[in-house]
């Protein structure tokens, strides 16, 4: 099964900002600490650099699954590097290899959702545990980079 790269997002570091949303780039390079220009605070600092966290995956199903329950989610707000087309929330399992363009990624595990996603203007402090508890097991899927390289929209994102 073959699937396609639809958006690369990051985060530049900014003092005082979150790690979301993120932001689409026209390319973007992948090394083992994540992608180049994307700065995510809780891995860094909480999690130490772990590498299991080098990117998040999301699946544009998933994001039309939450704009058809009032949801108005976009590529790039729930923090994920990369938006992904072709693939449901549930059809990725920790230790799969996927070829994203020049870069080999591995699944590692499950994002769970955090308090940050508040920060969304339609979320906002008022409705985060409800939002927390709709993408409960639909946050995305964190990777570790196998093989480094560039990404880019439009890339086949395909299953190894």
């Amino acid at each position: 099964m073959t699937g396609t790269v639809l958006q690369v997002n990051v985060k530049s570091q900014v003092p005082g900002e979150r790690g979301l949303p993120k932001y689409p780039v026209k390319r973007c390079f992948a090394t083992e600490k994540g992608l180049d220009g994307d700065h995510n605070v809780f891995r860094q600092t909480k999690k130490k650099g772990n590498k299991d966290m080098a990117l998040l995956v999301y699946p544009v199903e998933t994001i039309k699954e939450l704009n058809q329950e009032g949801w108005p989610v976009k590529p790039g707000d729930v923090g994920e590097n990369l938006t992904v087309k072709g693939y449901a929330h549930d059809m990725f399992k920790h230790g799969q290899q996927y070829k994203a363009g020049d870069a080999t990624i591995e699944i590692s595990l499950e994002c769970d959702p955090c308090t940050n996603l508040g920060l969304l203007p339609y979320v906002g402090q008022e409705q985060v545990k409800t939002f927390m508890n709709t993408i409960m097991h639909r946050r995305g899927w964190y990777a570790r980079i196998i093989k480094q390289g560039e990404i880019r929209p439009g890339d086949p994102f395909k299953l190894k």
